[in-house]
């Protein structure tokens, strides 16, 4: 299916009309036929003045009596008009001299707009106008208001779509007799309904999407999502790789020197793995489970499972105090069965980096943990055969390829402690296995939260100081703030996430020297993501060895810390944290014996969102529960990070329609197998070029 490319202007520079269009990813006629309209405007019919509405958009025509620039109390152009049943001011805060120039007395104009009530009678502010010859027919069918961007105006947008309905091929990509036996519409009448709607059709059934149309466009864009993923699931398995037979010597030996025994869970994850790294081709697989779930403990056999079997494993964490959790912890398993764990992170001194980077190279170490400095170009594997990544969400696309090519051959496990919703993981995750730890180790005492209002803070540090006294730990953890009215998320968009770290630093500065005088007889520390590694490794095993009894905290204690003393958190403003935040925060208690709380301090008054937020983390401790209304609040771009992921996000198809994804999945096997042209076809529509975005 030939895709004709309609951005001729040369893209240059951010502001040409190529540049405009490339940043709402519109570069060829497929393209644009699949840039739907966000909402539709009734200009098929003539409003009289005096039938207006306030606060309804409606098309009216009327004659220009004057037109002046005014002044006070800023400079506005405004243009008093009238037809036979009254009058109005038209008021632009903003205009072009051709605008000007347009509102000439006598002028004939349509203009389209909503009615307000200001201080010289009924206006219009902002009105979109042109000016009308006699007997100008009205369009016939509804206008379509398209998503946009800075500079690229509505009536350019739908110059280009008109042209690519007419030039692009808009045959069907699914069969009659399988549109028959899914109740589907054809292809080409949905797209052009869609488009150019008939005034005889109900706006707000097309806007809320309710439509037949539009369930089509959802099928088709979720079938072409299905399609790339399976694709990809089917060429990796065609590839090679080193089938890992192991001799069972060393994980015998760690589950015999293990403590506990593993859950039912978890041997049933280890069994799927170690299947996985017995044949031929690459593994790629995710192992999801809640917090606490005990991942680490399965990572660890699969990795001991690969140096049985002659190769190296690598272990790449995003933070410097994850990667170093799970190195203290394989080692204290793995260093008694006699193997050595290597520890590469960018901290290191240049002599201790460049010795574990020969010892890698060399073949010397086996078992290698550490943070991105893993995909340095330096780090070379003699023998890479197992790659795995923890909370792989937070690295890159370019980061987690990096380690990909490291060992081209290598099989992949990829480790999250956000659950994915089913739903979400056959959408998103279709080209992975998936392995879910969905019970906790026994011992793991139930943590209580509690709701909290900032109002009681002296009351929260009391409970801080009771619970200290009496032998146990507790974190507090800063918020994201506010500067000037400014929120958390505001700084970040406007200034990038150093602002936001240096803001969050000052907070965390200021209520650890607050606690320093109101708990004058305990000992209080502070980390945060700006200190040393050195530095931040002191305090930690301070803080792990009792001799700090609270831990002031930004959240790169979010993930990777195991104290189990620690049977109290508080985390301050809690309304400016998302769900999957505060769900792994509270992680970080209840992981001994001792009865554990979480209080949540908020701040009234408390929005909508952040209401709902607090809500499901107060009556929920179920991870997976949790993820499934993360999801549902934030939609699936947001919950997975699909910036960082690279995974094109679903503009039209709603996540929480099971069964269509459930449809989309079973069509796509079979058009794979059954009907390979017509799979490629709908790719080709859907994703053009892009599908490489899905493989990272």
């Amino acid at each position: 299916m030939p895709c004709s490319s309609l951005a001729k202007t040369p893209a240059a520079g951010p502001n040409t009309l190529a540049a405009r269009l490339a940043r709402l990813g519109l570069k060829n006629d497929a393209d644009f036929v699949l840039h739907l309209p966000l909402r539709y405007e009734d200009e098929t019919r003539i409003t009289a003045l005096a039938d207006a509405r306030p606060g309804v958009a409606a098309q009216f025509e009327v004659d220009v009596l004057d037109s002046e620039i005014a002044y006070r109390p800023r400079r506005q152009l405004l243009a008093r008009v009238r037809d036979a049943s009254g009058a109005l001011l038209l008021r632009f805060l903003n205009f072009y001299p051709s605008q000007q120039k347009a509102l000439q007395p006598g002028a004939r104009l349509r203009i389209f707009g909503e009615l307000h009530e200001g201080y010289l009678g009924p206006e219009i502010i902002h009105p979109r106008f042109h000016v009308v010859g006699a007997d100008e027919p009205l369009p016939e069918r509804l206008t379509p208001v398209y998503p946009t961007t800075a500079g690229l105006g509505q009536s350019t947008l739908r110059r280009l779509v008109e042209k690519a309905l007419v030039r692009a091929d808009l045959g069907d990509t699914l069969a009659p007799e399988l549109r028959e036996k899914l109740n589907l519409p054809e292809f080409s009448a949905v797209i052009r309904l869609l488009h150019t709607p008939p005034p005889e059709m109900s706006q707000a059934v097309l806007e809320s999407r309710e439509h037949p149309a539009w369930r089509r466009v959802q099928f088709d864009e979720l079938l072409a999502q299905q399609l790339s993923l399976r694709r990809a699931y089917t060429a990796r398995r065609a590839r090679g790789a080193p089938r890992l037979k192991p001799t069972a010597k060393l994980t015998d030996a760690l589950l015999k020197s293990l403590p506990f025994r593993l859950t039912k869970a978890q041997q049933r994850a280890w069994r799927e793995i170690a299947a996985d790294l017995a044949q031929p081709h690459p593994m790629q697989r995710l192992l999801q489970g809640d917090v606490g779930s005990g991942k680490t403990v399965v990572a660890a056999l699969a990795m001991l499972h690969a140096v049985e079997a002659g190769y190296q494993t690598a272990l790449m964490a995003p933070t410097e105090i994850l990667a170093e959790q799970h190195y203290r912890k394989l080692a204290a398993w793995l260093e008694p069965l006699g193997l050595e764990v290597a520890w590469l992170t960018g901290s290191l001194k240049k002599r201790e980096k460049e010795a574990a980077i020969a010892k890698v190279g060399a073949g010397d170490t086996a078992i290698i943990v550490g943070t991105h400095a893993l995909i340095e170009d330096k780090v070379e594997f003699a023998r890479l055969g197992l790659a795995i990544v923890d909370e792989q969400h937070r690295f890159g696309v370019r980061q987690r390829l990096a380690l990909k090519e490291k060992g081209l051959f290598a099989h992949q496990l990829a480790m999250s402690a956000t659950p994915i919703p089913r739903t979400l993981a056959m959408s998103y995750y279709a080209d992975l296995d998936v392995s879910v730890l969905d019970e906790l180790p026994p011992g793991r005492s139930p943590v209580t939260t509690k709701l909290v209002s900032e109002a009681r803070r002296d009351q929260v540090v009391a409970r801080v100081h009771e619970a200290c006294r009496a032998g146990g730990q507790a974190y507090w953890v800063c918020p994201l703030i506010e500067e000037n009215g400014v929120s958390a998320e505001a700084n970040v968009k406007r200034s990038g996430r150093s602002e936001n770290a240096v803001l969050q630093l000052k907070t965390a500065e200021e209520t650890y020297a607050r606690l320093a005088a109101d708990l004058p007889d305990l000992k209080v520390g502070l980390v945060h993501g700006r200190l040393k590694a050195a530095e931040k490794a002191a305090v930690m095993a301070a803080f792990f060895a009792n001799e700090i009894q609270v831990l002031v905290a930004t959240t790169v204690i979010e993930v990777g810390v195991d104290v189990p003393n620690a049977s109290l958190m508080v985390i301050e403003h809690a309304e400016r944290f998302g769900l999957a935040q505060l769900h792994q925060l509270r992680g970080r208690v209840g992981r001994g014996a001792v009865q554990s709380a979480c209080i949540l301090l908020y701040a009234q008054p408390l929005g909508e969102l952040a209401r709902a937020r607090l809500k499901v983390i107060f009556e929920s401790t179920d991870g997976f529960e949790i993820a499934r209304e993360d999801l549902r609040l934030r939609g699936p771009g947001e919950f997975i990070g699909a910036r960082q992921s690279g995974l094109p996000l679903l503009r039209y198809a709603d996540l929480e329609d099971e069964a269509l994804v459930e449809q989309a999945r079973a069509v796509a096997e079979d058009l794979l197998r059954d009907a390979p042209q017509h799979a490629e076809a709908h790719l080709q529509r859907w994703l053009g070029g892009r599908e490489e975005l899905l493989k990272a």
